[in-house]
């Protein structure tokens, strides 16, 4: 078999797994990135190749002329021009670079905690910045460059808390962590009226009390053991001081629409080392 129909049967085996053993593929996700921009898909970029990334695939390869199959096959990634390609690995990343393993570079690096503003296949200033705190945090120079390291470094699993905590409020989760439209949401949601108190996660410092301009409004961060912090954001209220030190359900502060929010509720994240991971998998 040559290399190029080996490429694309991996490709079809990443993208479009069976449906009993979907999972998140960053190659579907940069497909699901190709067909945002040529208007035939609409949903989350979420690397899930189910029925709505298929019917974008099949929209598009009847509007080019392809058999309808469902499935972004070479004549299919061809028909996309540059955003379906290159290949992931065929070539380092550097500034200005676009296409498909940008896509896929952009999603990995939201994954792993460092969201970089909308995975639209373009490596410009936001995908940058989090490519080099992504490999400050992997223990790589961070220069910005996406080469073969980096690529191994992306290819891990993404990280998760060493620690457990308590929910800070006993409420249902609204939206969680992971990928909301082209962009990515790096914590979970606990919708309440406004004025409901807020307990601390777990023993730590309050390291940052105060209101923050880039979109958490009053926001407080309170540093864990490990490298690990969390953070309690668009709040009513603040009731704690920068260097108080606190245990699980001590209040720390009120529910609130402080910044960046359409209405009350708590935005709640835990960062180990920078990277943003799932709290959902760090409660008890």
């Amino acid at each position: 078999m040559r290399r190029t129909a080996a490429f694309a049967v991996a490709m079809l085996a990443l993208a479009f797994p069976p449906a009993a053993q979907a999972r998140v593929s960053p190659n579907a996700a940069a497909l699901q990135v190709a067909l945002r921009a040529t208007a035939d898909y609409g949903g989350d970029v979420d690397g899930i190749a189910g029925a709505g990334t298929r019917g974008a695939v099949r929209r598009f390869q009847a509007r080019h002329g392809l058999a309808a199959d469902g499935v972004a096959g070479p004549a299919t990634r061809r028909a996309l021009g540059r955003r379906g390609r290159p290949r992931w690995g065929s070539r380092t990343i550097s500034r200005g670079a676009r296409g498909w393993d940008v896509a896929h570079l952009q999603f990995q690096l939201s994954r792993h905690g460092f969201p970089n503003g909308a995975v639209d296949g373009g490596f410009g200033d936001h995908a940058i910045n989090a490519l080099r705190r992504f490999q400050a945090f992997a223990g790589l120079p961070a220069d910005g460059v996406a080469g073969p390291a980096t690529r191994g470094a992306l290819d891990a699993p993404p990280p998760q808390s060493p620690l457990r905590f308590y929910r800070p409020l006993a409420v249902p989760l609204g939206d969680r962590f992971g990928p909301r439209g082209a962009t990515f949401h790096p914590g979970v949601d606990f919708p309440a009226a406004s004025g409901v108190g807020i307990g601390a996660a777990g023993r730590g410092c309050v390291s940052y009390v105060g209101y923050d301009p880039g979109g958490y409004g009053n926001l407080v961060i309170i540093r864990h053991r490990l490298g690990v912090v969390t953070m309690y954001a668009h709040l009513s209220s603040i009731g704690v001081r920068r260097g108080q030190c606190v245990v699980g359900h001590d209040l720390i502060g009120r529910v609130g629409s402080t910044g960046l929010s359409t209405g009350p509720h708590l935005h709640f994240e835990i960062r180990i080392r920078g990277a943003a991971v799932d709290p959902a998998r760090a409660f008890l």
